[in-house]
């Protein structure tokens, strides 16, 4: 069992795997279109053929899909959250992997997030922000809707604790 699937961490929700391939794969589209065009205008002016230029843009157009929609399952699958006793941890990546600890007495307040994609699925985006200057948010894309509000509610109700305390 790897790091990832370890017990106490969450993997995303399986819906959650098409919002982070289709947003990967538009965006990767339209990078993928723009190199296209640079790429057909250069060999425009080396060769003189009209179906290369419209052939290249294709060609970028589908790379950048194609690359953009396997980015998209990779981070997907690569990104698992915790809630434990010391706060909120939030982990991404296989080869760099970046893990992000939010202890609950650093929590200054929390926002949700359902984008119009989120709310087709029932996914959510939970925001925390954190005291200090640098890095002082942990944002978590593609939480089922409901757990997002779970997390919510218990680091907001640990806060409250803390201030009576």
């Amino acid at each position: 069992m790897t790091a990832m699937q370890s017990p106490d961490w969450q993997a995303l929700p399986v819906r959650a795997r098409k919002l982070f391939v289709l947003t990967h794969a538009l965006g990767f589209a339209i990078l993928g279109a723009v190199g296209g065009l640079v790429g057909a205008s250069f060999l425009s002016s080396i060769f003189d053929h009209g179906w290369l230029f419209a052939a290249t843009i294709a060609l970028g157009l589908i790379a950048g899909i194609g690359f953009g929609a396997w980015l998209g399952v990779k981070q997907y699958k690569y990104t698992s959250w915790k809630l434990d006793s010391d706060g909120f941890a939030l982990r991404r990546g296989r080869m760099w992997q970046r893990e992000s600890r939010v202890p609950a007495s650093r929590v200054q307040h929390l926002d949700l997030k359902h984008g119009p994609l989120e709310r087709k699925y029932g996914l959510a985006t939970l925001v925390i922000h954190t005291a200090g200057t640098k890095l002082n948010t942990v944002t978590v894309g593609g939480l089922d809707a409901g757990d997002a509000e779970r997390l919510r509610d218990h680091l907001a109700h640990r806060i409250e604790a803390d201030v009576d305390a």
